[in-house]
């Protein structure tokens, strides 16, 4: 079975194809139309400088080394041939190595360091989509809900050692999307001053938190509706414990789900019967206090924003999605550049062979896929500093960071899963092997597109309000000016696509249907995601045009130009059409995009290597994928 097709190339085409390719290592000064000419030799000092860029640069030592380092142990090889009960138990043994890392204070401080937090899920992803879970849900979500609660009331000993892991109840199986109506309820009971904790039907049971025994005893933060008198006051957080060495507490019934795609993680469904709780289990803060006479009092008028508030580690726990589907990617990505380069090809010369990576047809997806893979990394980052930066008490910078996370983790999280899918393909029958680092991938990027927030309801939400939250464009009175070369051209033309949608989506949710909510709704909603997507692009373009300015080195400097140029070149492709009859591209631009297009990647071509060395992955890594190694054929199968 043919597993890749190569091209019926005359002996002139191969010719030309060495020609452009060249040799990796070589080249870079800028010609005058833009692209790489053969000049100096891109050595480890434009590697290292374009891996300051990618990893926070004066902050790489702090917030990445320490998970770059820890994955790169014995511990965290891999290992096949588990059971699927296996494998979940490894990722709460490499859990707690995580964590043994951070004990004590250090655990509290994860929580509050968004940027570390997030770091920890970009680099164990890939390794352990399990870790990843887990953390998200004990770290951000257990712990961080706590602290951001009254935290600093408790005695967090158990959970900072992992005593007792946390994890976190709040979808149910009748409520994902619309989980703001949960059913799940706390009463205050008169005869203890405390809380019993009640489902009240089938569908109001806890869906797929990792609630069994596997990983040690465990406590619960549960999201349950809060009932005063027969009153509904909102959605309120219940530390309750679950388990203990015994096995799980009396009234806390717990059933296995079927296995799922991607790493096992020990999901189950979870329902309590009447379950009683100390008045302490209730997670307060202004937004809810129970006051000494058993009142609710709240800083926040309606049950919608208490519930919010309750729940706010959603938004961290989207960046942390967006940083493990990340890492995923560019691992993804840096496997496959190197077969294309181990692996090699007949060639029309009898007797001779070349690297798949000679072939355009294939060099140039994997190019146009680390040009993406740069984009999401420095939107993840821009992202990151944005939300980092926010002030908490102004509603109006923390609506719009949190509206720009959720448009990220979407776009994020979405490209991961087309560029892993890129990556295995190239890779052909290579990458359907586990072994090779890869297939797996795919299923955990699945994970991450729905963890924290369904990508499409959460684009939903911000198309609503992006419909008239902002002015979209590339300024008032601007009208974009240039060539097809010039990167803030490229990046205006994104900002005019953006405002095309809008405009559309503004003017169908005008003539909507009056009286009829969602019809006005299904009317503006195709304009509106697809300018929430073209939101995304600008952003990422805003992200990569600024860390092209930070480049140290004219090297790094043209490099990331040119990616940058291929981002915005492929991206711009579905909407010619617009741009043509709005006046902003000529017809002679239209055609010139593909040969624009097609130098680029001429420039960039003998620079795959060097792009992808750039991700810093531990050849401790690499070499547990054999296809990632030039021995590979020696070692497949061993």
């Amino acid at each position: 079975m043919l597993q890749h097709a190569e091209a019926p190339l005359g002996h002139g085409v191969v010719d030309a194809v060495h020609d452009n390719v060249g040799t990796v290592g070589t080249v870079v000064d800028a010609g005058a139309d833009g692209t790489l000419v053969d000049g100096r030799v891109i050595g480890g000092e434009t590697v290292e400088e374009l891996t300051r860029l990618l990893f926070d640069g004066e902050d790489r030592d702090r917030v990445h080394r320490p998970w770059r380092r820890l994955i790169a142990t014995e511990d965290f090889a891999h290992r096949p041939g588990l059971a699927h009960a296996e494998r979940a138990a490894l990722s709460y043994e490499r859990l707690r190595l995580v964590n043994d890392t951070v004990t004590g204070p250090a655990a509290e401080a994860l929580a509050y360091d968004a940027r570390r937090l997030a770091a920890l899920h970009e680099w164990t992803g890939f390794v352990d989509g399990g870790v990843c879970t887990l953390a998200s849900i004990h770290y951000n979500l257990f712990l961080g809900s706590l602290l951001d609660h009254d935290g600093y009331r408790r005695d967090l000993t158990d959970y900072t050692s992992m005593e007792r892991l946390g994890t976190f109840l709040c979808t149910e199986l009748a409520h994902g999307n619309d989980v703001a109506v949960l059913e799940t309820t706390a009463t205050p009971d008169p005869e203890t001053g405390g809380f019993v904790l009640h489902t009240p039907n089938p569908g109001a049971r806890k869906f797929m938190p990792n609630t069994s025994l596997t990983g040690g005893p465990k406590t619960a933060l549960v999201a349950a509706r809060l009932l005063v008198d027969g009153e509904d006051q909102g959605v309120f957080l219940f530390l309750t414990p679950l388990s203990d060495a015994g096995g799980h507490l009396p009234g806390v019934h717990v059933r296995a789900l079927p296995e799922r795609t991607g790493t096992p993680v020990d999901h189950c469904m979870t329902s309590f019967e009447h379950v009683r709780l100390p008045r302490e289990a209730m997670l307060e803060a202004a937004h809810g206090r129970l006051d000494k006479d058993g009142q609710l009092v709240s800083n926040l008028g309606n049950r919608r924003k208490r519930f919010l508030r309750s729940v706010g580690r959603v938004t961290m726990g989207k960046l942390c999605m967006s940083g493990g589907t990340l890492g995923m990617a560019r691992a993804a990505l840096a496997i496959a550049v190197r077969y294309a380069h181990h692996r090699e090809v007949a060639a029309p010369r009898a007797g001779e062979r070349i690297p798949l990576s000679a072939h355009r047809t294939h060099h140039g997806r994997l190019l146009r896929s680390l040009a993406t893979a740069y984009a999401m990394t420095f939107l993840h980052r821009a992202v990151l500093d944005r939300w980092c930066a926010h002030e908490p008490t102004d509603p109006r910078q923390r609506e719009e960071a949190e509206r720009l996370i959720a448009v990220a983790k979407g776009w994020i999280t979405w490209q991961a899963r087309d560029l892993t899918v890129e990556a295995r393909e190239r890779c052909g029958a290579q990458g359907l092997f586990p072994a090779n680092g890869i297939s797996d991938l795919l299923f955990n990027v699945e994970g991450g597109i729905t963890a924290e927030g369904d990508n499409l309801v959460i684009w939903a939400k911000a198309g609503s309000e992006l419909v008239f939250a902002h002015e979209a464009g590339p300024g008032p009175d601007h009208t974009p000016a240039g060539d097809l070369t010039d990167l803030r051209f490229l990046r205006d033309l994104h900002a005019c696509v953006e405002r095309g949608w809008q405009t559309r989506a503004r003017a169908a949710l005008r003539g909507g249907p009056s009286g009829d909510p969602v019809g006005r709704w299904n009317e503006t909603s195709g304009a509106a995601l697809d300018m929430v997507a073209a939101h995304a692009r600008v952003a990422a373009a805003d992200a990569f045009l600024a860390a092209v300015d930070r480049a140290a080195t004219p090297e790094a400097r043209l490099l990331l130009e040119q990616l940058a140029r291929l981002f915005l070149l492929h991206e711009l492709r579905p909407h010619t059409g617009d741009l043509l009859a709005a006046g902003h591209l000529t017809p002679a631009q239209v055609e010139d995009l593909h040969p624009t297009t097609d130098r680029t990647i001429a420039a960039l071509a003998p620079h795959l290597m060097p792009l992808v060395d750039a991700f810093d992955l531990p050849p401790e890594f690499l070499a547990t994928a054999p296809i990632a190694n030039a021995d590979y054929l020696d070692r497949f199968g061993d």
